[in-house]
């Protein structure tokens, strides 16, 4: 890596947006889902995921890893919702919990094997992955990064892909040990969401947010990431629409994390410059997509 004339870090994969860009130590912070039934999900996001209930009330639920106090996921219950719908709607494609290691990722999988939980796979090249439904249809993926060290790319575009997983292979790297639940480490990894037209999805998180673009030539999707990261968001053009109603089970939030208020600061104003209406909420930033999914940016 270098530093360019601008005093930019140049790595040799991704390009820079042109303007504001967001720290490399961002991360994708707590996610927001509006859910049917509290305690049918809890139950689920226990038994099956291994979250523990941090902080609840009679709507609203933190979910985060055991020992952790730093929720990953808030619940929030409406009787009477309809599941996501099966094709999609703008908004949430899948939110994504990234483990510590690869070992914490074969003791899943065979947790799930062992729970006759029906799960989709894949090898991303840069990343192994297994992904699964909530009980009201929400995509969840759990998935562990490959070293960085063995990431390709080639003219500036880091090397993703959609491969069968060797799921033997990846069990046997747990080593035969139980399923405890989350590991301490883990954390919301990215966010993988359904828009309406990547032209639009590059103007707003990359022109205007300051994220790096990624991956470009992968069909149907753009890739997001500050800090030389693979993704924190991925986008894709592969749901016919519309947004997602107030009367389904969808994301509400997700929460950007930034250094400090300055940086959240600095990313508010870009968004407000490039002509995006911002919300000023005090130490946060908050925002919403040409397709109306929130986004709020806010400092550790």
């Amino acid at each position: 890596m270098t530093v360019n004339e601008s005093g930019r870090l140049e790595r040799p994969y991704g390009i820079a947006p042109p303007g504001f860009r967001l720290p490399d130590a961002t991360r994708v912070g707590p996610v927001h889902l509006q859910i049917s039934n509290l305690q049918q999900s809890i139950d689920f996001y226990g038994d099956v995921l291994g979250l523990h209930v941090l902080e609840q009330t009679v709507e609203s639920v933190a979910l985060g890893a055991a020992g952790v106090d730093r929720p990953l996921l808030w619940l929030h219950a409406r009787s009477g919702l309809k599941p996501a719908p099966r094709r999609g709607a703008f908004g949430l494609y899948h939110f994504a919990i990234l483990l510590p290691n690869r070992a914490a990722l074969g003791q899943f999988a065979e947790h799930l094997t062992r729970a006759r939980v029906r799960v989709g796979m894949a090898d991303h090249l840069v990343s192994e992955s297994l992904y699964l439904t909530d009980p009201d249809g929400l995509g969840i993926e759990v998935y562990a990064d490959r070293p960085r060290h063995t990431w390709r790319h080639r003219d500036r575009e880091l090397s993703m892909a959609t491969d069968p997983l060797d799921i033997e292979n990846v069990i046997a790297e747990g080593r035969g040990d139980v399923w405890s639940g989350m590991p301490a480490a883990t954390t919301i990894g990215h966010m993988h969401l359904h828009v309406g037209n990547l032209e639009g999805a590059e103007s707003f998180y990359h022109r205007a947010l300051g994220f790096d673009k990624m991956v470009w030539s992968y069909s149907g999707a753009l890739f997001f990431a500050a800090g030389g990261y693979h993704h924190h968001l991925g986008t894709n053009t592969w749901s016919p629409g519309p947004s997602a109603t107030d009367d389904q089970a969808r994301l509400l939030e997700w929460e950007l994390i930034v250094p400090g208020e300055q940086d959240a600061s600095a990313a508010g104003r870009s968004l407000r410059a490039a002509g995006y209406s911002v919300e000023d909420g005090g130490t946060s930033w908050i925002a919403a997509d040409p397709w109306g999914t929130r986004l709020r940016i806010a400092p550790e």
